[in-house]
């Protein structure tokens, strides 16, 4: 097929990463050690596979010519052709082009909507399920802001979501997390709701690919930086010096703040983190816009109407509105066991991509 023909030329590049990965002083630079074991992974996966469906073939011409002479071979090549078919479709999905952030870690904030204390309530429920989820993957989980409300819950929280090692093609936390973007509703019976009414509120989740230093260059001339008094529930000052940090990336526009730590210093180190992963999140959505490609959007604001997926605790269900998957354990979801619903995002976006090929 000619769409395999790529593969050919990935031969060279894999054999010339193995020698690379081999030499010592690659090693002394672990981010680039690291990317060179991202493309090794991806190539090897793809090429093994490659190698599958060329060995299935010989087979299938080898059982064809014998099959006059037993008809036994007859029945081994209707085995493999179906084996070859399966190993081609497997192939085929493994050639679609990736996004390029799908290596990475991630960035995600989870901000309180419509709803008040009940909305953050939920964005709480939200990231303890996003936590147990990346616990069970043995990811780290980072806090890098934090604005509680007055019951527990959270106004808006941001954390990092990080690897360990290299992940395999499609493991990584921003590969995955990625369509956690956008509104996410919650039916169920308020804390402080008196007569039992089940109520309707929700909560928005944003999912940036974390960016490197290399990756965005950040010009300090083009900040604004202000140092503030962090606060806790109900806006008590939770700290008795400036050590709270707001950045305003001037030419974009772009603003974010930190409190979480206790140094100006430590804040200012996290609100860089994510302002670098939000201007690399701006210049790959400029990038497509500009190659024509429309990127899956991630809701912004947290407006009801634009959901993707609806979390029912009257009927424990949990429905995706995107792929229309449905389930009736939204317990077991919330904590942790979030694959299955992933599962069926990464499906829809992957054939997405094969139609978009093929077209």
């Amino acid at each position: 097929m000619k769409m395999f023909e790529a593969v050919e030329g990935m031969l060279a590049e894999h054999a010339e990463l193995e020698g690379r990965l081999a030499a010592p002083e690659t090693h002394a630079d672990a981010r680039l050690a690291k990317q060179l074991n991202q493309r090794y992974a991806a190539l090897s996966s793809i090429i093994g596979a490659w190698r599958d469906w060329q060995r299935l073939g010989d087979d299938l011409e080898a059982a064809r010519e014998l099959a006059g002479e037993d008809p036994a071979f007859a029945e081994e090549a209707e085995e493999l052709v179906a084996g070859r078919h399966e190993a081609e479709e497997r192939l085929r999905r493994m050639l679609v082009p990736r996004d390029p952030a799908d290596d990475k870690d991630a960035i995600l904030e989870v901000k309180s909507g419509e709803g008040g204390e009940e909305s953050a309530l939920f964005a709480g429920d939200l990231l303890r399920m996003y936590t147990r989820y990346a616990e069970a993957r043995g990811w780290k989980v980072e806090v890098l802001d934090a604005a509680e409300s007055d019951l527990g819950g959270y106004k808006s929280v941001t954390v990092a979501v990080k690897a360990k090692g290299t992940p395999e093609p499609g493991e990584a936390p921003y590969a995955l997390l990625k369509f956690e973007g956008g509104v996410h509703r919650v039916q169920r019976v308020p804390v402080t709701e008196s007569q039992g009414r089940v109520h309707t509120s929700a909560a928005g989740v944003l999912v940036l690919p974390e960016a490197e230093q290399v990756d965005v260059q950040v010009d300090e001339h083009d900040l604004r930086i202000d140092v503030f008094r962090s606060s806790g529930p109900g806006g008590q000052s939770v700290n008795t010096t400036d050590s709270a940090v707001r950045i305003t990336h001037v030419p974009t526009g772009i603003v974010v703040s930190c409190q979480n730590e206790k140094s100006q210093l430590q804040n200012k180190e996290q609100a860089l983190r994510i302002l670098r992963s939000r201007l690399l999140q701006a210049a790959q959505d400029a990038a497509d816009a500009e190659a024509g490609e429309a990127r899956r959007s991630q809701v912004r604001t947290v407006d009801r109407s634009e959901r993707i997926r609806t979390y029912n605790f009257p009927e424990n269900r949990i429905s995706d509105h995107r792929t229309g998957y449905k389930a009736y354990n939204l317990d077991q979801v919330l904590d942790g066991d979030l694959q299955p619903v992933l599962d069926t995002c990464v499906e829809a976006d992957l054939e997405q991509r094969l139609a978009a090929l093929e077209s």
